[in-house]
């Protein structure tokens, strides 16, 4: 390929590729130089910078590099922060290249480890009736870069020292399934991030084509987790419209289907609302549905209401009889402690409500007459 031909190519985000798609595109793209791709992408990874310049690298190698690949941030437009004593909750929201933000959250998980919700779409369609984010609805979907993007900002710019990432913030990760899937891997690349399997989770609402194509990817430690929240059909497909598509028999005999290795265990998110998923029965369907699928941990969320709730979150006693009526099923339980609720950083919470405010309002404008 001429010089010429190389600068007309496209460039590539950095933050969209491993290491060996980095090496594999300089050796392709550039005249020279290429020889110290594996060297500059182990330093962007461990620092936060794109930095051939750094190598001993020519002006007019450096020069192809910054043609050839961009190495792009989103704007951190706002940090809210909420105290507790299993320490500081925080969430970030970024502004993205045109515009649009998307919100990450910084959460302590005890023992002074923290986690990272990180988001995979700007806004959601699956409409889930006790989420802040179904409220701004599918606006777009990530790209791997800009998925990626937030665990650099988290680490390298506010310094969030997380262990773990969780696919729980804006948006349903399997419906944006390409991207997420190679942001897992560039996460988990050896020669990048090197963040290993069984420190990611996807959480899904149950979308059982992306769960069918998860367990093809070959991932033996990824951690999945699904959003159950009502064990009745006519109450899921009311709250979790993405019922309709994907009721509980397909969502159950997609999980049954998956099972990468032996000791494998399934996380079972249900959100707990106060007179609508909290009766005795409720427990009894929620082990009703994770007996054929294998071992599985059930995680208690106490609802978080947001700016339209459907009921009112639960109390300490609502939550532990809750938990205990599942333990009397045989079921092991664990309860999500609520961080982040008075700086709508907590689950269910992530919904950008200025945002949705400058959707409303070109709405309202673009109406004829």
């Amino acid at each position: 390929m001429s010089e010429a031909a190389v600068g007309a190519t496209e460039s590539l985000s950095l933050l969209s590729l491993t290491s060996d798609d980095f090496v594999r595109e300089a050796g392709k793209r550039l005249p020279r130089g290429s020889g110290k791709a594996r060297a500059i992408f182990r330093h962007m990874s461990s620092s936060g910078r794109f930095e051939p310049e750094t190598f001993g690298l020519s002006n007019e190698a450096c020069a192809a590099y910054r043609r050839q690949f961009r190495f792009e941030l989103p704007v951190v437009k706002q940090i809210r922060e909420e105290a507790s004593e299993f320490g500081m909750t925080a969430k970030a929201v970024l502004g993205l290249s045109d515009g649009y933000e998307i919100e990450c959250v910084f959460i302590p998980m005890g023992g002074e480890k923290y986690t990272l919700c990180i988001s995979s779409q700007v806004g959601c369609k699956m409409g889930c009736a006790f989420c802040e984010t179904a409220r701004l609805g599918l606006i777009r979907k990530l790209d791997t870069s800009e998925i990626i993007a937030q665990l650099y900002v988290a680490r390298f710019e506010l310094g969030w020292d997380f262990k773990n990432v969780v696919f729980m913030g804006m948006g349903e990760a399997l419906d944006n399934y390409e991207a997420v899937v190679q942001a897992i891997r560039v996460m988990n690349d050896p020669g990048g991030l090197g963040m290993a399997q069984e420190r990611i989770t996807v959480c899904t609402v149950g979308h059982a084509e992306g769960i069918r194509r998860l367990a093809g990817e070959g991932f033996k430690r990824l951690n999945l987790s699904i959003s159950l929240n009502a064990v009745e059909d006519a109450l899921r497909r009311e709250i979790m419209p993405i019922h309709r598509r994907f009721d509980l028999r397909a969502v159950q005999e997609a999980l049954i289907a998956y099972r990468p290795r032996e000791s494998f265990a399934f996380g079972v998110n249900y959100c707990l609302m106060p007179g609508i998923n909290d009766r005795e029965e409720d427990a009894r369907g929620v082990a009703e549905f994770c007996a054929p699928i294998g071992r599985a941990l059930v995680n208690i969320i106490p609802y978080n209401p947001g700016n339209q709730p459907l009921t009112r979150a639960p109390s300490e006693e609502e939550t532990e009889r809750f938990i205990g009526l599942l333990r009397a099923q045989g079921l092991v339980v664990r309860r999500r402690l609520t961080k982040g609720r008075s700086v709508m950083a907590a689950c269910g919470q992530l919904g950008n409500v200025e945002l949705r405010e400058r959707r409303r309002k070109l709405r309202i404008a673009s109406q004829p007459g």
